[in-house]
Protein backbone atom coordinates (compact mmCIF):
# COMPACT_ATOMS: atom_id res chain seq x y z
CA UNK A 1 0.00 0.00 0.00
CA UNK A 2 1.46 3.51 -0.81
CA UNK A 3 2.34 5.94 1.83
CA UNK A 4 -0.16 8.63 2.59
CA UNK A 5 1.63 11.69 1.08
CA UNK A 6 1.61 14.59 3.95
CA UNK A 7 1.52 17.78 1.08
CA UNK A 8 -0.50 16.88 -1.94
CA UNK A 9 -0.28 19.88 -4.38
CA UNK A 10 -2.66 19.97 -7.79
CA UNK A 11 -2.94 22.36 -10.22
CA UNK A 12 -1.69 24.93 -8.51
CA UNK A 13 -1.50 28.43 -10.70
CA UNK A 14 -0.65 31.82 -9.83
CA UNK A 15 -0.52 35.38 -11.28
CA UNK A 16 1.32 38.64 -10.79
CA UNK A 17 0.20 42.29 -11.71
CA UNK A 18 3.49 43.71 -13.34
CA UNK A 19 3.81 47.38 -13.06
CA UNK A 20 2.99 48.17 -16.88
CA UNK A 21 -0.29 46.30 -16.43
CA UNK A 22 0.51 43.12 -17.99
CA UNK A 23 -0.36 39.66 -16.18
CA UNK A 24 2.42 37.44 -15.46
CA UNK A 25 1.82 33.41 -14.72
CA UNK A 26 4.69 32.34 -12.66
CA UNK A 27 3.51 28.97 -12.03
CA UNK A 28 0.23 26.89 -13.99
CA UNK A 29 -0.70 24.15 -13.17
CA UNK A 30 2.29 22.72 -10.41
CA UNK A 31 1.58 19.58 -9.08
CA UNK A 32 3.37 17.01 -7.34
CA UNK A 33 3.50 15.37 -4.12
CA UNK A 34 5.52 15.50 -0.28
CA UNK A 35 5.70 12.42 1.74
CA UNK A 36 6.47 12.67 5.29
CA UNK A 37 10.05 11.74 5.90
CA UNK A 38 10.95 12.61 2.60
CA UNK A 39 13.12 15.07 1.10
CA UNK A 40 11.91 16.76 -2.52
CA UNK A 41 13.96 19.04 -4.49
CA UNK A 42 12.44 22.33 -6.96
CA UNK A 43 15.12 22.47 -9.31
CA UNK A 44 15.44 24.73 -12.98
CA UNK A 45 16.84 28.34 -13.54
CA UNK A 46 15.59 31.97 -11.92
CA UNK A 47 12.56 32.61 -12.89
CA UNK A 48 11.24 28.86 -13.27
CA UNK A 49 8.78 29.28 -10.55
CA UNK A 50 11.12 27.80 -7.47
CA UNK A 51 10.78 29.85 -5.21
CA UNK A 52 7.10 31.43 -6.31
CA UNK A 53 6.03 27.96 -5.39
CA UNK A 54 7.36 27.64 -1.75
CA UNK A 55 5.40 31.34 -1.52
CA UNK A 56 2.04 29.59 -2.64
CA UNK A 57 1.66 26.75 -0.36
CA UNK A 58 2.50 29.29 2.35
CA UNK A 59 -0.09 31.18 1.34
CA UNK A 60 3.14 34.28 1.40
CA UNK A 61 2.41 35.53 -2.35
CA UNK A 62 3.24 39.73 -2.16
CA UNK A 63 0.26 42.35 -2.88
CA UNK A 64 0.83 41.56 -6.33
CA UNK A 65 0.29 37.94 -6.69
CA UNK A 66 -2.29 35.69 -6.77
CA UNK A 67 -3.16 31.93 -6.52
CA UNK A 68 -5.83 31.52 -9.96
CA UNK A 69 -6.66 27.90 -9.99
CA UNK A 70 -5.31 24.54 -7.61
CA UNK A 71 -5.44 23.04 -4.42
CA UNK A 72 -2.67 22.07 -1.73
CA UNK A 73 -3.82 19.75 1.09
CA UNK A 74 -1.88 19.58 4.10
CA UNK A 75 -3.04 16.18 4.86
CA UNK A 76 -6.91 16.42 4.48
CA UNK A 77 -7.00 20.22 4.75
CA UNK A 78 -6.99 21.96 1.51
CA UNK A 79 -4.80 25.21 2.36
CA UNK A 80 -6.27 27.14 0.02
CA UNK A 81 -9.47 26.90 0.67
CA UNK A 82 -8.75 28.61 4.59
CA UNK A 83 -8.66 32.31 5.71
CA UNK A 84 -5.88 34.25 6.46
CA UNK A 85 -6.39 33.88 9.70
CA UNK A 86 -6.73 29.61 9.75
CA UNK A 87 -4.08 29.50 7.85
CA UNK A 88 -1.88 31.11 10.54
CA UNK A 89 -2.35 28.10 12.47
CA UNK A 90 -0.61 26.43 10.32
CA UNK A 91 2.49 28.44 9.55
CA UNK A 92 5.42 27.38 11.77
CA UNK A 93 2.91 25.06 13.90
CA UNK A 94 2.54 22.94 11.01
CA UNK A 95 4.67 24.04 7.94
CA UNK A 96 7.67 26.51 8.25
CA UNK A 97 10.39 28.07 6.16
CA UNK A 98 13.97 29.12 5.75
CA UNK A 99 14.14 31.94 3.74
CA UNK A 100 16.89 32.70 0.85
CA UNK A 101 19.45 35.20 2.41
CA UNK A 102 19.81 34.61 6.20
CA UNK A 103 21.19 38.37 7.03
CA UNK A 104 17.91 39.43 5.67
CA UNK A 105 15.72 37.43 6.75
CA UNK A 106 16.54 37.77 10.26
CA UNK A 107 15.46 41.15 12.29
CA UNK A 108 19.67 42.97 12.77
CA UNK A 109 18.49 44.99 16.12
CA UNK A 110 17.01 41.80 18.36
CA UNK A 111 18.95 39.35 20.05
CA UNK A 112 18.69 36.14 17.67
CA UNK A 113 17.69 34.41 20.81
CA UNK A 114 14.65 37.13 21.54
CA UNK A 115 13.93 36.32 17.61
CA UNK A 116 13.71 32.34 18.36
CA UNK A 117 11.79 32.60 21.50
CA UNK A 118 9.55 35.11 19.77
CA UNK A 119 8.19 33.23 17.80
CA UNK A 120 7.50 30.43 19.84
CA UNK A 121 5.47 33.02 22.46
CA UNK A 122 3.44 34.58 19.26
CA UNK A 123 2.16 30.60 18.63
CA UNK A 124 0.93 30.24 22.38
CA UNK A 125 3.00 26.99 22.65
CA UNK A 126 4.33 27.61 26.11
CA UNK A 127 5.24 30.14 28.11
CA UNK A 128 8.43 32.27 28.78
CA UNK A 129 10.25 30.00 31.08
CA UNK A 130 9.79 26.83 28.42
CA UNK A 131 10.32 28.88 25.36
CA UNK A 132 14.01 29.80 26.92
CA UNK A 133 14.68 26.67 27.48
CA UNK A 134 13.36 25.52 23.73
CA UNK A 135 15.42 28.50 22.44
CA UNK A 136 18.82 26.66 24.23
CA UNK A 137 17.95 23.36 22.92
CA UNK A 138 17.17 23.97 18.80
CA UNK A 139 20.39 26.63 19.32
CA UNK A 140 22.39 23.32 20.62
CA UNK A 141 20.82 21.03 17.81
CA UNK A 142 21.85 23.59 14.95
CA UNK A 143 25.30 23.28 16.23
CA UNK A 144 25.25 27.37 17.86
CA UNK A 145 26.34 27.53 21.88
CA UNK A 146 23.36 28.68 24.11
CA UNK A 147 25.82 31.39 24.90
CA UNK A 148 25.48 32.83 22.06
CA UNK A 149 21.98 33.45 21.87
CA UNK A 150 22.19 37.32 23.13
CA UNK A 151 23.88 38.30 20.53
CA UNK A 152 23.27 40.37 17.42
CA UNK A 153 23.11 38.55 13.93
CA UNK A 154 25.70 40.82 12.43
CA UNK A 155 27.88 38.71 15.35
CA UNK A 156 27.42 35.66 13.78
CA UNK A 157 28.95 34.24 10.64
CA UNK A 158 26.68 33.54 7.40
CA UNK A 159 26.99 29.97 8.43
CA UNK A 160 26.01 30.80 11.96
CA UNK A 161 23.09 32.53 10.62
CA UNK A 162 22.12 29.83 8.63
CA UNK A 163 21.71 27.92 11.16
CA UNK A 164 19.95 30.30 13.33
CA UNK A 165 17.02 30.32 10.65
CA UNK A 166 16.65 26.58 10.93
CA UNK A 167 16.63 26.86 14.38
CA UNK A 168 13.88 30.03 14.25
CA UNK A 169 12.17 27.46 11.58
CA UNK A 170 12.09 24.43 14.03
CA UNK A 171 10.86 26.52 16.58
CA UNK A 172 7.19 25.41 16.18
CA UNK A 173 7.73 21.67 15.96
CA UNK A 174 6.71 21.88 12.12
CA UNK A 175 5.75 18.63 10.58
CA UNK A 176 7.20 19.90 6.67
CA UNK A 177 10.06 22.43 6.47
CA UNK A 178 10.68 24.74 3.13
CA UNK A 179 14.09 25.76 2.72
CA UNK A 180 14.99 28.50 -0.21
CA UNK A 181 18.19 28.05 -1.15
CA UNK A 182 19.69 27.40 2.13
CA UNK A 183 23.28 27.23 0.94
CA UNK A 184 23.52 30.30 -1.15
CA UNK A 185 26.11 33.21 -0.64
CA UNK A 186 28.14 30.09 1.60
CA UNK A 187 31.66 28.82 0.92
CA UNK A 188 31.76 25.21 -0.32
CA UNK A 189 32.99 23.39 3.45
CA UNK A 190 29.70 25.84 5.43
CA UNK A 191 27.60 24.45 2.58
CA UNK A 192 28.50 20.82 3.07
CA UNK A 193 28.14 21.41 6.96
CA UNK A 194 24.36 22.80 6.40
CA UNK A 195 23.10 20.40 4.13
CA UNK A 196 24.51 17.81 6.87
CA UNK A 197 22.87 19.59 9.46
CA UNK A 198 19.70 19.55 7.66
CA UNK A 199 20.12 16.01 6.84
CA UNK A 200 20.72 15.18 10.52
CA UNK A 201 17.79 17.34 11.91
CA UNK A 202 15.05 15.45 9.20
CA UNK A 203 16.41 11.86 10.53
CA UNK A 204 16.22 12.75 13.74
CA UNK A 205 12.38 14.54 14.02
CA UNK A 206 11.24 12.97 11.37
CA UNK A 207 10.42 15.97 8.89
CA UNK A 208 9.15 16.09 5.78
CA UNK A 209 11.60 18.54 3.44
CA UNK A 210 11.18 20.83 0.13
CA UNK A 211 14.12 22.35 -0.85
CA UNK A 212 14.89 24.91 -3.95
CA UNK A 213 18.39 24.89 -5.44
CA UNK A 214 20.09 25.77 -8.64
CA UNK A 215 22.74 22.86 -7.94
CA UNK A 216 22.14 19.94 -9.34
CA UNK A 217 24.68 18.33 -6.75
CA UNK A 218 22.42 19.47 -3.58
CA UNK A 219 19.16 17.59 -5.54
CA UNK A 220 21.73 14.32 -5.43
CA UNK A 221 22.83 14.68 -2.07
CA UNK A 222 19.93 14.83 -0.03
CA UNK A 223 16.86 14.20 -2.06
CA UNK A 224 15.02 11.53 -2.88
CA UNK A 225 12.50 13.06 -5.17
CA UNK A 226 12.90 15.81 -7.81
CA UNK A 227 10.53 18.15 -9.32
CA UNK A 228 12.53 20.39 -12.70
CA UNK A 229 10.36 23.31 -13.32
CA UNK A 230 10.83 25.58 -16.34
CA UNK A 231 8.80 28.77 -17.41
CA UNK A 232 6.16 27.76 -14.49
CA UNK A 233 5.64 24.49 -15.01
CA UNK A 234 6.67 20.88 -14.52
CA UNK A 235 8.77 19.15 -16.86
CA UNK A 236 9.66 16.66 -15.08
CA UNK A 237 8.71 14.83 -11.92
CA UNK A 238 10.01 11.61 -10.40
CA UNK A 239 12.57 9.91 -7.61
CA UNK A 240 16.39 11.66 -8.22
CA UNK A 241 17.06 8.22 -9.27
CA UNK A 242 15.29 7.48 -12.46
CA UNK A 243 15.52 11.28 -13.31
CA UNK A 244 19.08 11.70 -13.22
CA UNK A 245 19.78 8.26 -14.91
CA UNK A 246 17.18 8.05 -17.70
CA UNK A 247 15.48 11.76 -17.77
CA UNK A 248 12.89 11.99 -20.28
CA UNK A 249 12.53 15.97 -21.04
CA UNK A 250 15.32 17.68 -22.85
CA UNK A 251 15.41 20.22 -20.50
CA UNK A 252 16.05 17.82 -18.15
CA UNK A 253 18.69 16.29 -20.10
CA UNK A 254 20.52 19.19 -20.86
CA UNK A 255 20.38 20.69 -16.95
CA UNK A 256 22.23 16.98 -16.16
CA UNK A 257 24.96 17.78 -19.23
CA UNK A 258 25.80 20.99 -18.24
CA UNK A 259 26.82 19.70 -14.83
CA UNK A 260 30.33 18.20 -14.47
CA UNK A 261 31.34 15.21 -13.99
CA UNK A 262 33.91 14.40 -11.68
CA UNK A 263 33.85 10.72 -13.16
CA UNK A 264 34.61 12.29 -16.69
CA UNK A 265 36.90 15.65 -16.32
CA UNK A 266 37.50 15.62 -19.73
CA UNK A 267 33.90 15.83 -20.78
CA UNK A 268 32.77 18.59 -22.67
CA UNK A 269 29.87 20.24 -20.80
CA UNK A 270 26.43 21.11 -22.63
CA UNK A 271 24.89 24.34 -22.60
CA UNK A 272 21.65 25.37 -23.25
CA UNK A 273 21.14 28.45 -25.90
CA UNK A 274 18.74 31.26 -25.58
CA UNK A 275 16.99 32.79 -22.44
CA UNK A 276 13.71 31.60 -20.53
CA UNK A 277 10.40 32.57 -21.66
CA UNK A 278 9.04 36.16 -20.49
CA UNK A 279 6.19 35.45 -17.98
CA UNK A 280 4.03 37.72 -19.71
CA UNK A 281 4.42 36.65 -23.09
CA UNK A 282 4.13 32.85 -22.80
CA UNK A 283 4.54 30.98 -26.25
CA UNK A 284 1.53 29.23 -27.58
CA UNK A 285 3.06 25.90 -27.12
CA UNK A 286 5.77 23.88 -24.99
CA UNK A 287 7.66 27.04 -23.01
CA UNK A 288 11.03 24.89 -23.78
CA UNK A 289 10.54 24.94 -27.84
CA UNK A 290 12.33 27.85 -28.43
CA UNK A 291 15.03 26.31 -27.04
CA UNK A 292 14.96 22.78 -27.81
CA UNK A 293 17.50 20.86 -29.16
CA UNK A 294 14.60 17.51 -30.13
CA UNK A 295 11.70 19.83 -31.08
CA UNK A 296 9.20 19.18 -34.19
CA UNK A 297 6.91 21.29 -35.53
CA UNK A 298 3.94 20.45 -32.78
CA UNK A 299 6.45 21.42 -30.11
CA UNK A 300 5.49 25.26 -31.18
CA UNK A 301 1.84 24.76 -31.22
CA UNK A 302 1.19 22.00 -28.78
CA UNK A 303 1.29 22.13 -24.60
CA UNK A 304 1.84 19.45 -23.41
CA UNK A 305 -0.05 17.78 -20.85
CA UNK A 306 1.78 15.79 -17.77
CA UNK A 307 2.37 12.57 -18.88
CA UNK A 308 3.05 9.40 -16.99
CA UNK A 309 5.91 7.59 -18.91
CA UNK A 310 6.81 4.95 -16.43
CA UNK A 311 4.90 4.56 -12.83
CA UNK A 312 5.69 7.60 -10.38
CA UNK A 313 8.10 9.10 -13.30
CA UNK A 314 6.13 12.14 -15.18
CA UNK A 315 7.46 14.20 -18.31
CA UNK A 316 5.38 17.03 -19.95
CA UNK A 317 6.68 16.24 -23.54
CA UNK A 318 4.57 15.45 -26.39
CA UNK A 319 8.02 13.43 -27.59
CA UNK A 320 7.29 10.77 -24.30
CA UNK A 321 4.40 8.33 -24.88
CA UNK A 322 2.48 7.63 -22.15
CA UNK A 323 -0.70 7.91 -20.49
CA UNK A 324 -1.81 11.31 -18.80
CA UNK A 325 -0.81 11.96 -15.18
CA UNK A 326 -3.93 11.43 -13.27
CA UNK A 327 -3.22 12.90 -9.51
CA UNK A 328 -5.42 12.46 -7.08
Amino acid sequence: MNEKPLLRVRGLTTEFATSEGAVARALEDVSFDVLPGKTVGLVGESGSGKTTTLMALMRLLPASGRITKGKVWFNDTNLLALSEHEMRDYRWKSMAIVFQGAMNALNPVMKVGDQIREAILLHDLMDRSAAEKRVRDLLEMVGIAPARRDQYPHQYSGGMRQRAMIAMALACAPDILFADEPTTALDVMIQAQILQLLKEIQKALGLAVVIVTHDLGVVAEVCDEVVVLYGGKVAEYGSVDRIYNHAQHPYTQRLLESFPDINNPSETLASIPGTPPRLTQLPPGCRFEPRCHVKINRCAEVSPPLLEVEPGHYVACILREGKEANFQ
